[in-house]
């Protein structure tokens, strides 16, 4: 561990974190997330946060690129700590930190179209911004690993992505204070984790009022199959809803095709 250019006070002394670490280079966030509750139990959410990852992971086991100058983090959480029950934890934990991204930075945006994509991405103007992996653990606890392209430059990015992705760098024309960044962000998922406890069907509501796939056609891989149809929405549990030619499903796994 190195010193960080984040405030680590600030952010232990304003935010719902009990412990964090800052790292220059990891492998990935989540799996120092996994290290650290295989080894030395702790107060939690332990937050881990690292300046590159060498192999950052998203959904279905692709790559997450982390370019520097963007936020890579991993909260360690205990779901009985925050009220989440189990019935709650896939997708929707997945959709209150979309949904806690997108209020974060849409102020940011100056009325730029931001929204989410189901099931675990923050798109801004057409291109990725924020990308975020839910992991359960043997023993219940979670790992929320959410990316964010923040300060980092396209020019950096694979070529492959670079038609793809999107940072606040690129849409603001400036760059933005992460520690002030990540507090706003922790603070909105906070408060999204813990209506999880109150009234999770609102999370599902709001990401569906965040949707931007609203009657687009959808292609999800599930499996050796491959479902189309256009897409109705959100559910209140989470998932997603496709139009069918012999009705309504709802999926609650599976990958979109690009």
């Amino acid at each position: 561990m190195t010193s960080s250019p984040l405030d680590i006070d600030q952010i232990l002394r304003e935010t719902f974190i009990a412990r964090a670490e800052y790292h220059l280079m990891l492998r990935s966030t989540n799996d120092r997330a996994a290290q650290c509750a295989a080894e030395a139990p702790g107060p939690l959410p332990l937050l881990v946060v690292a300046e590159m990852q060498t192999a950052g992971r998203g959904r279905g086991g692709r790559h997450w690129w982390t370019g520097r100058g963007s936020l890579a983090v991993s909260l360690l959480l205990d779901p009985q700590q925050l009220g989440i029950q189990q019935r709650s934890q896939s997708p929707l934990v997945t959709l209150a930190a979309a949904v806690a991204i997108v209020e974060t930075v849409a102020p940011l945006l100056r009325g730029e179209p931001v929204g989410i994509h189901w099931p675990n991405d923050v798109v801004a103007t057409g291109g990725k911004l924020a990308g975020i992996l839910v992991e359960v653990l043997p023993d219940g606890q979670l790992i929320v690993g959410i990316g964010v392209n923040t300060n980092n430059s396209l020019a950096d990015a694979p070529p492959e992505l670079r038609g793809m992705a999107t940072t606040l760098l690129e849409l603001t024309g400036r760059e933005h204070d992460q520690t002030t960044l990540l507090v706003t962000l922790l603070e909105h998922l906070e408060s999204a984790l813990r209506q999880l406890e109150s009234a999770p069907e609102q999370i599902g509501a709001r990401a569906d009022a965040m949707c931007l796939q609203h009657d687009c056609t959808l292609t999800l891989q599930l499996g050796n199959q491959s479902i189309t149809g256009r897409c109705v929405g959100i559910a209140a549990d989470g998932a997603l809803v496709l139009e069918m030619p012999h009705g309504r499903r709802a999926f609650y796994s599976g990958v979109l095709q690009p």
